[in-house]
């Protein structure tokens, strides 16, 4: 009976022992260093775990004593339950941290700017460089994803002018690995169309403008005229008295995105008397659709104009513009402005 109890204690103390040097490993284990790069992604696939993820660490070249892994999320079934997506390995140092991320299902995040002012041509360029981000409309017009878009279009030869500038909303978008081009200008479209009802609904009352789609228009002409976000309401409000008062709105912008690729950087007489569906120096009222992306800035500007006398405005020089009630006015303003800028091509 006596050898019985000897050899019970030496097994339980060897068992005890086998237990913590077991522990002790795993919990070595779980601190030791991965090896990834700074910028590399682990794509984890849906029921990923157990052997599934230890041929994965294997395969990808993360840790050493690879065979450990099983043993450890046995030991911390809390560290277990892994999450399918598409991780960033940055700043992830252990083998700890890695089960930690893959569990809390933090995917990698990456974003796309697409910036006020601009037009659908250079924000397709932000798409098409943006990384991670699955390209489906590579191959496919403004006018198809126009269409795909489902954009409210308030405007007579719909066909003609499936125009994609002012519909989308200017952010910086984040998005995860595989994340598709159209779903982000889902997104942009949708808070456009939000902000636009918004203004349109709370705007000032007796405004010359039919529709949504008109002060969408002439917010994308505010967006172009001036990048000071506490001029934009008297801006507006200068194009408000023109239209009111049945004047052309002679704006400059509408001239240069009606003569597209012809634009080099200047306009010239001849260009101010070629008629496009754009050159607001020989049409009346509004262009057919908006010539930029807008900001909100720019609807809301629309939407509460400043109550103003005003109907010209010229540069002054510094960054912002001089507004003037009438055509002399206007016309020492432009003077104003002239002699100021031959000054400084003088040096003087």
């Amino acid at each position: 009976m006596k050898k019985f109890f000897i050899s019970l204690f030496i097994f339980l103390l060897v068992f005890m022992s086998a237990g913590f040097f077991g522990y002790q490993k795993l919990t070595a284990f779980q601190q030791e260093t991965i090896k990834a790069q700074p910028d590399q992604l682990l794509f984890v696939e849906r029921g990923t775990t157990g052997k599934k993820l230890t041929a994965l660490f294997e395969q990808e070249k993360l840790i050493e004593n690879v065979q450990l892994l099983p043993y450890l999320l046995k030991f911390k079934p809390e560290l277990n339950k892994i999450k399918a997506g598409v991780y960033s390995l940055n700043g992830i140092k252990t083998i700890q941290e890695l089960l930690i991320l893959l569990n809390s299902g933090k995917e990698a995040q990456f974003n796309v700017q697409f910036i006020e002012g601009k037009t659908f041509k250079e924000w397709r360029k932000n798409l098409e460089n943006a990384p991670h981000l699955m390209k489906t409309l590579k191959d496919k017009s403004d006018q198809e994803i126009f269409n795909l878009l489902n954009i409210p279009h308030i405007v007579k030869n719909i066909d003609e002018y499936k125009n994609l500038d002012g519909w989308l909303y200017p952010d910086t978008y984040n998005y995860t690995p595989n994340s598709t081009d159209l779903e982000l200008l889902q997104r942009s479209a949708e808070r456009l169309k939000k902000a636009l009802n918004k203004a349109w609904n709370e705007r000032d009352e007796n405004l010359p403008l039919a529709n949504p789609h008109e002060m969408l228009v002439l917010a994308s002409i505010v967006e172009k005229e001036t990048g000071i976000a506490a001029e934009r309401a008297k801006v507006a409000s200068v194009f408000i008295n023109r239209l009111n008062a049945k004047m052309k709105l002679q704006t400059d912008p509408t001239v240069i995105y009606g003569m597209g690729d012809n634009y080099q950087g200047n306009i010239r007489k001849k260009d101010l008397e070629t008629p496009t569906p754009y050159n607001t120096y020989i049409i009346d009222g509004l262009p057919p659709t908006p010539i930029a992306m807008v900001s909100e800035s720019a609807l809301q500007a629309v939407a509460h104009p400043e109550k103003t006398d005003f109907y010209y405005f010229v540069a002054d020089g510094s960054g912002g513009h001089k507004f003037t009630r009438n055509l002399n006015e206007h016309n020492k303003a432009v003077q104003d402005y002239l002699h100021w800028y031959r000054s400084q091509k003088n040096g003087k």
